[in-house]
């Protein structure tokens, strides 16, 4: 979800993260909660969509580095 934010600099609609996580639309409006609330999206309502916040920049590089130590 934070991946198909990161895409666009310019913010990603809930249709699109919603998609990208390949959950079911109950599953990831909670999601997208947890993330806005932990403050790695932010919601530009003017315009409709999330964008990535330099937390969720962080959370996320930090996240794939952590991944790939894993797959040894």
């Amino acid at each position: 979800m934070l991946d198909a934010a990161r895409e666009d600099g310019q913010g990603v609609t809930k249709t699109k993260i919603i998609y990208s996580g390949g959950l079911s639309y109950t599953q990831s409006k909670e999601y997208l909660r947890l993330i806005l609330d932990r403050g790695l999206l932010e919601y530009h309502g003017t315009r409709n969509r999330y964008r990535l916040t330099q937390k969720g920049v962080e959370y996320l590089e930090m996240f794939k580095r952590t991944r790939a130590l894993t797959e040894i």
